[in-house]
Parts: structure tokens; C-alpha cells; sequence
């Protein structure tokens, strides 16, 4: 029985057309917008090929994370892969795609005073921060959870949240617009710092809870003789430790990226 799935677990695509179009319309437009549609933008530039692959592979960690098996994985079986998707969409996928997005193709919205007043807002530091780690932490609630779990469109609306607040999160570190710009260095690395403490501690609460704090999990069919609690502590580490990796390697690049600049300006006098 447990082979069987496991077998189903790991085969298991989601076909829902809205992911597959979706993301086949979305980087369409992407597509068009920096090639054929380019000379439309006012002030714009070629896109190098590098903001491409960082868009691009933005876009194939959406797919990831919502149509391969790891989907399936985490909404049935394992608490664990769900944390690796929420990864995927919350953290990596929004910063790719700011990556790969250039100023020019985003600065149109900002000829309205409306929108470009709530751009100024919600990509504030403080507000980035808190809007972003609100929603991270606040869809984790159990009763939050696990109405995402049995109903999809809450699902849904879950994952365009944690994308959304994800891109706002990463804004203050390699906003593109000079218009919404950029913290200076050193704030950069305070802000990946604090930015990253808040998951780290519901990563350790979820890892020593003594119980199983979602109740879809503790019923799951197992896989490989894994417990629900064994599964959970799994789940909390993916958040604590791998998210944590993640903004350590946002904070390498940052500081050697002002070590640098300081080393050159040395160099120059």
C-alpha cells in the first residue's frame, strides 16, 4: 500500500489548464513585450540574456511548484513538500522574476499618481517586510492551512498572495526602477537579516511542536514508513534551514557586492 503511494505521489501532474495557460500567457507576454513590442516602451533597452534565463527560470519554478508532482505531494502526503513549495513560490520565484523584469517594461504604470502612489507604498522597506512576512506566517495557522488544503480556491488565492508579497519582499534589495529604488548596501544587509528571522522562528516552533498541528497530515496516507511528526519536524528544518540558506546567500552577495564597490572607490583615490 505504501508503494503504491508513493508511486502515486511521484507521478501525480496537476493539469489544471489555469496553471499550464497561465504560465504559457505569462511568459508570452514577457516574451513579446521585450522582443517584438519593445520599441513601444518609452526609454527602453534590449534585455540582456541574462534577465531572460532569471525570468524564464522564475517562471519554470511556478511550474515547478504548482504542476509537477510535488503539488500533489504536498496536498495529500507530506507537510514536508508543501514547505518546499511555499519556498519555491514565496522566496525563489519572485526573486528570478524581478531578476529578469527590466524598469522600463514596469514604468508605464507609474504615469498614473494612483498607482504610483501605492507602488511607493507597498514597496517600502517596512511595509514590504511586514506585508510579506504577515502573509508567510499568518496562512500558516492551522484552521488557515487547512481550509487551503480543502478548498482550492483559498489554495489558490494563497499562492498568488506568497507570490505577490514575495516580489514586494525582494523589491528593497534589486528593485529595478531607480523611480521605487533600492536600499543602500548596508540597509540591504540589515534588512535580509531581520527579513529572515521571522521564518526561522516558526520554522523551530513547527520542528519541536510536540504534536502534529495539522490534522490532513496526521490522517495522510505514509510514505516510506515516515511519521506524521517525523514529517512535520522535516517541514519546520525546510523552513528554518533552507530558507535560511537562502537569504544567507542573498546577504554573501550583497556584502561582497559592497565590499567590492568600497575596494574600487579605494583604489580610485
Amino acid at each position: 500500500m505504501e508503494s503504491t503511494n508513493l508511486l502515486q505521489a511521484l507521478t501525480t501532474w496537476n493539469w489544471a489548464p489555469s496553471i499550464w495557460i497561465g504560465i504559457g500567457l505569462f511568459v508570452g507576454a514577457y516574451l513579446l513585450a521585450i522582443g517584438p513590442l519593445r520599441r513601444r516602451f518609452r526609454s527602453s533597452e534590449p534585455v540582456t540574456r541574462a534577465q531572460v534565463a532569471w525570468f524564464l527560470a522564475g517562471a519554470a519554478v511556478i511550474f515547478l511548484a504548482l504542476a509537477s508532482p510535488l503539488d500533489d505531494l504536498g496536498d495529500e502526503f507530506l507537510f514536508s513538500a508543501h514547505m518546499v513549495q511555499h519556498l519555491l513560490l514565496a522566496l525563489i520565484a519572485p526573486l528570478f522574476l524581478l531578476l529578469g523584469t527590466p524598469g522600463w517594461l514596469l514604468r508605464p504604470l507609474l504615469r498614473y499618481p494612483l498607482a504610483a502612489r501605492v507602488a511607493r507604498i507597498l514597496t517600502a522597506p517596512l511595509v514590504a517586510f511586514a506585508a510579506f512576512n504577515a502573509v508567510f506566517l499568518i496562512w500558516h495557522l492551522p484552521v488557515l492551512y487547512e481550509a487551503t488544503l480543502h478548498n482550492e480556491s483559498i489554495h489558490i488565492f494563497e499562492h498568488l498572495l506568497f507570490m505577490a508579497t514575495g516580489v514586494l519582499n525582494w523589491w528593497p534589495v534589486v528593485s529595478p526602477m531607480p523611480e521605487l529604488p533600492r536600499l543602500s548596501l548596508p540597509a540591504q544587509l540589515l534588512y535580509l537579516f531581520l527579513d529572515g528571522l521571522p521564518m526561522t522562528i516558526l520554522g523551530a516552533l513547527v520542528v519541536f511542536a510536540p504534536t502534529v498541528l495539522y490534522p490532513t497530515y496526521a490522517a495522510a496516507p505514509r510514505l516510506a514508513d515516515l511519521g506524521a511528526l517525523a514529517d512535520q519536524q522535516i517541514a519546520g528544518l525546510v523552513m528554518w534551514m533552507q530558507g535560511g540558506m537562502i537569504y544567507l546567500a542573498a546577504l554573501g552577495v550583497v556584502f561582497f557586492d559592497w565590499m567590492g564597490r568600497e575596494e574600487r572607490a579605494e583604489q580610485a583615490k
